[in-house]
C-alpha cells in the first residue's frame, strides 16, 4: 500500500503526476463500489477498534469493484458518491492509500485510512519506517507562520508532528534528531510496538506554549488569538469550540490558568486571553451570527445516548455526542438548565442570557432536554435502558453545601453559601440585614460575599483558614470583593455558634488556625484553641466546599461511590457498570467549569466507542499529552527586544441593577491590540523520518504554515518487478550503514533543526 496526498494539500504543485491523485483514478473508472474498511473490520473482530468506523469507507474501481459487487461485499456507487465519501473521510481526519503493485497509473482501490487501525500504516508506525508506505511528499513547517495551535499535531496519523517552542533562548537548547533508518541498522529495540498507545504531542526537550499546556481542555489558544488578530472571528470561534463548547461562559468565569502560565507575564502582564475569547464568543450569543458545527456521522442518529445532569460536564458531553451524530437526551432534576453555571454563579459575574444562548446552540443541534426529571426517582437507569438508551453519562455536579460540624450550626441564620446562591439565582425573595460573617477562601466564597452585599447586608467580614498567599480564590476575585467593602480576615476557623432563646444566631466564635496542611501537604488544619475571636452577626454564610446528592440514581448498578465521588477509569471515565460513564465534579471533586468541560469531551468519545461492538476504549487515546512538565522553560527565554505594549483594560459601566454584569466586552480595536501582545511561543516541528506525506496536516492548518514538499519521484510498479528494482536500494543502504551509520542520533541546536533534517533527507535520497 502507498499513501496518496490529499489533493487540496498539493493543488499548487505543478509537478504532481496524475497517478498521485485520487480524482485521477475515480474519474477514469467505469465501475465504482464502496465497502467496509477491511482493516477496521479486522480490528473490530479483534476487539481493537479505534473509534474510526468501517462502513462505506473503502472504494473499489473496475475489476476490484466488479468482483466485490458480484460477491456481495460492496455496493455500486456513482462518481459523485465516491467523491462525497472522500470528502467526508478527509473532514473526519482520514487520509488516502492505494494498493501499488499493479503497475504505473493503476490501482483497484482507494482506502480512507487512520493511523490507529490501518494494517498498512502499521508497517511504518510499528517498525518506525515511513518509507514502506509514504507518498512522494513530506511536510514542511514555516516557523514564522506557525502558532502552535496543535491541529496538525493532534490529527497526524503517524505522530510525525510535535509541538515545540520558537522563542530565542539564553542557553541554546540541543535537540536529538531521530536516527534515519536508511543508513542505520534497525533492530527490534528501534521498533515501536506500542504506537497506538504512546503518541506524543510535545518535544520533551523544549516544551511548548504554556497556555495550551495549562488549560485543562488544551484549547488552541495561540491559534484563536492569531485568528482574532486577523479578524477571522468565525474561524476563531470554531477553533475554540473543538475543545470547549462554552467560550462565552468561560470568558467570564474561568479561573484563567492559561493566563497564569502565559510567557508574556515574565515580561510585564500576561495576554488577556479570556477577554479575547469573550469577544470572539459574542458571535454565539446572537442567532444571526451563530453557526452550528458540522455533524460528522448523521448515520449514528439511531443510537440513543443519555446524559444525566445539565451542568458544564453533561452539556459538553451532549454537545460532542450530537456533533458526532448521536441522538442525545439530557435529564435534569432542576427546572433550569446549566447546573452551577445557572444556579451557583451570581448574575453579576455570569448573566443567565449568556448561559442560555450557549445552551441554545446544543438545542439547535437536536439534543432533547427533560427538566424536572430526577433519574433514580422519576425514572431509573434500567427503565431508560429498556427505552433503548445504550450508554449513560452521569454529571450531576456537587449540588449541596458542606456542614462545619460545630456546636450551634443549626441556629437560624447559619446558611450554606451554595444554598444561598441557589435561592438568589432562582429569584427567591432573599433578604439579609445587619452584619454578615462568612467562612471560605475560594471563588465561591467571593461570590457569596459579594452577593450578600447586594442582598442587603450592611457589612460583610470574610474569614478563612488560609493566609493571603495560599487562598485558592483568584487574585482579581479577591480584589473585586475588597473593592466592594468586604473585609478579609485570614487564619481563622469556626469554633461554635451562639443563638438567643428563639434560636436566632447572635454571634460566631472563631479559633486561630496555625496550620492548614500537614507535612505531606494534606488538608489537616491545626488550631490554637486558646486564641479565639467573638464576632457578633445576624447571618453566617458557610462556603467551605460542596457535597454530592446521589439519591437513588445508582440503585441497581455496580457503580461505586467513595467519599461522595464516583469511581471511574482516569482516561475513559468508564465506571464499574460498563455502559455508565461519569465526569465533572461528581468524578473529580469540586473544580472549575473548564475542568468539567474537558471530562465531557472525553466522556463523549468513550460513549461513542462503547456503543459500537469491537471498539476499544483505549486504542489511539492519548494519555496525558500536555503534562505541565512539557511547558517551555520561561527562565531560559531571552526577553531582550520585546515590546512593552500594556495590557488592554476591561472597561466598566454603571448598571441600574446590582445583579447585572458591569464589565464591558473588549472592542474590536482592543482585541486586535491585545492579540498582538501574544509572543507566539510555540511552533510545530516535523519528524521527516515518520512523515508519510498524506497532507492531512495541510488541510488542518489555518495559517498557511505547513506545506507538502516533493522529495521523491516514485511510481507504482508491477509486483513481479519489485524485487529486481529493490536490489540497488538494498546495496545502497548497506553501503551507507557501513560508511555513515554510527548508531547514534545527531544532536543539533533547536534553531537549526530544519536545516539538519533537510540535509539528512537529501543525503539519504542521494
Amino acid at each position: 500500500m502507498r499513501v496518496l496526498p490529499i489533493e487540496s494539500a498539493v493543488k499548487d504543485d505543478p509537478n504532481i503526476h496524475d497517478d498521485e491523485k485520487v480524482s485521477y483514478y475515480l474519474n477514469k473508472a467505469e465501475v465504482i463500489s464502496v465497502g467496509p474498511c477491511s482493516c477496521r473490520v479486522c480490528r473490530r473482530m479483534m476487539g481493537e477498534g479505534c473509534g474510526h468506523l468501517e462502513e462505506d469507507m473503502c472504494i473499489q474501481m473496475d475489476e476490484g469493484a466488479r468482483h466485490l459487487i458480484k460477491m456481495g461485499h460492496g455496493r455500486q456507487i456513482t462518481k459523485e458518491e465516491a467523491f462525497e465519501i472522500v470528502a467526508k473521510a478527509e473532514a473526519n481526519g482520514l487520509m488516502h492509500e492505494m494498493p501499488n503493485i499493479g503497475g504505473e497509473n493503476h490501482t483497484h482501490a482507494i482506502c480512507n485510512c487512520c493511523g490507529c487501525s490501518c494494517f498498512s500504516l502499521r508497517c511504518g508506525e510499528y517498525f518506525h519506517t515511513s518509507t514502506m508506505v509514504r507518498s512522494n511528499y513530506v511536510s514542511q513547517v514555516d516557523p514564522e507562520k506557525c502558532v502552535a495551535c496543535g491541529e496538525c499535531v493532534e490529527d497526524c496519523p503517524m505522530n510525525a508532528l510535535r509541538l515545540g517552542e520558537r522563542l530565542k533562548n539564553k542557553e541554546e537548547i540541543k535537540i536529538e534528531l531521530p536516527i534515519n533508518y536508511d543508513n542505520h541498522r534497525w533492530p527490534k529495540e528501534r521498533w515501536n510496538p506500542d504506537y497506538r498507545f504512546d503518541r506524543q504531542y510535545i518535544m520533551n526537550e523544549t516544551g511548548t506554549a504554556p497556555c495550551k499546556v495549562a488549560c485543562p481542555a488544551h484549547i488552541s489558544i495561540e491559534g484563536y488569538i492569531e485568528l482574532a488578530k486577523e479578524g477571522r472571528y468565525d474561524e476563531a470561534l470554531a477553533l475554540i469550540k473543538k475543545k470547549n463548547p462554552f467560550p462565552a461562559v468561560c470568558g467570564r468565569v474561568c479561573n484563567k490558568r492559561c493566563e497564569d502560565a502565559c510567557t508574556r507575564g515574565s515580561l510585564d502582564q500576561p495576554v488577556s486571553i479570556d477577554e479575547i475569547k469573550k469577544f470572539v464568543a459574542q458571535r454565539d450569543l446572537e442567532a444571526a451570527t451563530r453557526e452550528l458545527p458540522r455533524i460528522q456521522h448523521p448515520e449514528f442518529h439511531d443510537h440513543k445516548m443519555a446524559v444525566i445532569g445539565a451542568g458544564p460536564a453533561g452539556l459538553s458531553c451532549a454537545y460532542y455526542l450530537a456533533e458526532k451524530g448521536y441522538s442525545v437526551t439530557v435529564f435534569e432534576k432542576e427546572e433550569k438548565l446549566g447546573g452551577m453555571l445557572t444556579l451557583g454563579i451570581p448574575s453579576f459575574r455570569l448573566e443567565k442570557n449568556v448561559v442560555n444562548a450557549e445552551i441554545q446552540v446544543i438545542k439547535d443541534m437536536g439534543v432533547e432536554f427533560k427538566t424536572g426529571c430526577e433519574v433514580g426517582k422519576d425514572v431509573t437507569i434500567q427503565q431508560l435502558r429498556e427505552e433503548g438508551y445504550q450508554a449513560f453519562y452521569i454529571a450531576i455536579g456537587a449540588q449541596g453545601g458542606r456542614r462545619l460540624g460545630v456546636e450551634g450550626e443549626d441556629s437560624k441564620g447559619v446558611i450554606s453559601g451554595i444554598d444561598f446562591l441557589r435561592q438568589v439565582n432562582e429569584g427567591k425573595d432573599i433578604k439579609l440585614h445587619g452584619h454578615v460573617a462568612l467562612m471560605g477562601a475560594g471563588n465561591v466564597a467571593m461570590d457569596v460575599a459579594r452577593t450578600a452585599i447586594r442582598m442587603g447586608a450592611e457589612s460583610v467580614d470574610l474569614y478563612c483558614l488560609e493566609n493571603r498567599e495560599i487562598m485558592p480564590a483568584a487574585k482579581e476575585e479577591i480584589a473585586e470583593a475588597e473593592e466592594e467593602g468586604i473585609k478579609i480576615n485570614n487564619g481563622w476557623g469556626v469554633k461554635e455558634f451562639h443563638h438567643d432563646e428563639k434560636g436566632n444566631l447572635t454571634e460566631v466564635v472563631l479559633k486561630k488556625c496555625v496550620a492548614v496542611f500537614d507535612k505531606e501537604h494534606h488538608f489537616n488544619p491545626q488550631y490554637d484553641e486558646n486564641q479565639t475571636l467573638v464576632v457578633p452577626c445576624s447571618f453566617f454564610l458557610s462556603a467551605i466546599g460542596q457535597s454530592f446528592e446521589w439519591g437513588n440514581l445508582l440503585e441497581g448498578t455496580k457503580c461505586v461511590v467513595n467519599h461522595g465521588r464516583m469511581q471511574a477509569d482516569g482516561l475513559t471515565y468508564q465506571t464499574d457498570e460498563p455502559d455508565i460513564f461519569v465526569g465533572g465534579d461528581c468524578y473529580h471533586g469540586a473544580r472549575f467549569a473548564i475542568d468539567a468541560i474537558a471530562t465531557g469531551k472525553e466522556g463523549a468519545e468513550s460513549m461513542h466507542r462503547y456503543v459500537h461492538p469491537g471498539q476499544s476504549l483505549l486504542v489511539g487515546r492519548v494519555q496525558n499529552p500536555y503534562l505541565q512538565k512539557y511547558e517551555l522553560d520561561k527562565n531560559n527565554i531571552d526577553v531582550q527586544g520585546w515590546d512593552n505594549t500594556p495590557r488592554q483594560e476591561v472597561k466598566r459601566i454603571k448598571v441600574d441593577d446590582v445583579m447585572k454584569d458591569d464589565r464591558v466586552v473588549y472592542s474590536e480595536e482592543q482585541v486586535k491590540a491585545e492579540a498582538k501582545r501574544c509572543l507566539k511561543c510555540g511552533r510545530t516541528f516535523v519528524d521527516e523520518t515518520m512523515c508519510v506525506g498524506c497532507g492531512l496536516c495541510v488541510t488542518r492548518c489555518k495559517f498557511d504554515a505547513i506545506h507538502l514538499v516533493r522529495r521523491t519521484d516514485v511510481h507504482n510498479q508491477l509486483y513481479e518487478e519489485i524485487v529486481g528494482n529493490s536490489l540497488p536500494h538494498i546495496v545502497s543502504r548497506n553501503l551507507k550503514i557501513v560508511f555513515k551509520g554510527k548508531g547514534k542520533a545527531k544532536v543539533v541546536a533547536k534553531d537549526r533543526i530544519e536545516e539538519h533534517a533537510s540535509k539528512a533527507k537529501k543525503d539519504t535520497l542521494r
